[in-house]
């Protein structure tokens, strides 16, 4: 009689993807995450003595997170139990801790791994507290979001986070050797393509192999070169979530080249963000902070440069705009710095806020009315274009703040330098004492 999956065409068991196949079946046979789970590593230490403490496993997708959990639960001989924050519920919660106090009392440990643990509200995350004080379970939680943001004080209080690096080049290539070696065939790459393979993979190991086992299953009569590959793969979207973690690293880390006069490094990230799809406007708007915040009036041009970019790029649109875009971060990048500016508008809010409301001086008040110039208002104001220099040098601050303050002082750097010259020839004219 023909069933159900053979009349669909199907196996009645689907083949075991490639990435599963490989799974390590011991910690050793980890790579790229040394640095925690080596000897010398905390989760290495941990198996090594014979012990666990509850953890966060933060890092990119594909890394190993879930592996690294179901080993360690292995080598200290703890129950693995694997829920998903995206799958489950207070229900499924519950009757985890149900089952691990059963298996407690019967002498046996439960690991839970919990992954996408940041899915959790807060409410549910101060679900596992009990159970990690008295033992229940030991919690290992995996994200790819910024713990310090997405859990609970209290859980990051009793779990320590380890921090899992994504693939680098050399782990990648271990992981296609093994490919391979388990399928007793060589990629059907040239060297160039093979490179071109990594970088598609965007340092996430289970992408990688998912590559790896479409190009072993393909029958081709040549070694495919990059632009074959290309055809044939889909090129994966950048890791780039706009709302996350890396929607800010990469802003911060944009605006610090602009900062730091590195035109190449400001491009790059300026791509990246290009790449992953980030708002070109998001982008333009912290160009303009750029070049008020750390250019100011070293470069009076740059921040007309900015603004000219967003109307270019609102006319033109993308990707033709972007181009608009990179010609004002590269000016920015590359013109001199001062936050002059930016300190002397701190220091004079300061001052304003402790000031309160004090009157200016009454010189430098109009007086429309009679009453108002009875009180001396406009009394003794020196009209600046009528002196021979162009410049009184009255006190314009209240009386009351006492000497006169300096907010601004500019830098020795690109424009500012002609405009401290200005202010030490005012200085010089102005009435000492």
């Amino acid at each position: 009689m023909t069933s159900l999956f053979e009349a669909a065409g199907m196996e009645r068991e689907a083949p075991t993807p490639l990435a599963e196949r490989l799974r390590p079946r011991s910690l050793e046979e980890v790579i790229g995450q040394d640095h925690i789970v080596g000897p010398d590593g905390p989760i290495g230490r941990m198996v090594a003595e014979g012990r666990l403490a509850s953890i966060i496993l933060w890092g990119p997708p594909g890394t190993g997170k879930t592996t690294i959990a179901r080993l360690i639960a292995t080598r200290v001989g703890l129950q693995f139990e694997q829920i998903s924050a995206v799958f489950s519920g207070v229900a499924d919660l519950r009757k985890v801790f149900e089952a691990a106090k059963a298996r407690r009392l019967a002498g046996q440990g439960t690991l839970l791994f919990v992954d996408e643990i940041h899915r959790f509200n807060r409410a549910q995350q101060d679900g596992f507290l009990p159970n990690m004080e008295d033992g229940t379970i030991i919690l290992v939680g995996a994200t790819t979001e910024n713990p310090s943001f997405e859990l609970n004080p209290a859980v990051l209080s009793r779990a320590q986070v380890l921090v899992l690096n994504r693939f680098e080049n050399e782990a990648l290539e271990i992981l296609l050797q093994r490919a391979e070696s388990l399928q007793d065939r060589a990629l059907p790459l040239t060297n160039e393509a093979r490179e071109a393979l990594k970088a598609m993979a965007d340092g996430d190991g289970r992408y990688c192999l998912n590559l790896a086992e479409e190009l072993l299953n393909l029958e081709t009569d040549a070694p495919l070169d990059t632009e074959a590959l290309t055809r044939l793969l889909q090129k994966r979207a950048p890791l780039y979530d706009k709302g996350q973690e890396g929607h800010y690293n990469l802003i911060s880390a944009f605006h610090k080249t602009i900062r730091g006069s590195d035109p190449d490094a400001a491009l790059y990230y300026l791509a990246r963000m290009l790449a992953g799809g980030e708002d070109p406007l998001f982008i333009l708007r912290r160009l303009v902070r750029a070049t008020s915040e750390d250019i100011g009036l070293a470069d009076p041009q740059a921040l007309t440069q900015a603004l000219a970019a967003k109307e270019a790029y609102l006319f033109l649109g993308s990707p033709e705009g972007e181009l608009a875009i990179a010609q004002a971060v590269v000016y920015a990048a590359t013109a001199p710095k001062s936050n002059a500016l930016y300190k002397a508008a701190k220091a004079s809010m300061q001052a304003a806020r402790e000031s309160g409301s004090l009157m200016p001086p009454k010189q430098i008040l109009n007086a429309p009315t009679k009453l108002m110039e009875g009180l001396g208002y406009g009394t003794g104001y020196e009209y600046d274009h009528d002196t021979q220099e162009g410049f009184s040098g009255q006190n314009y601050f209240p009386e009351e703040m006492g000497d006169r303050k300096t907010f601004y002082k500019p830098v020795e750097r690109g424009f500012e330098r002609e405009i401290a010259k200005r202010l030490a020839y005012w200085s010089k004219l102005r009435p000492k004492g």
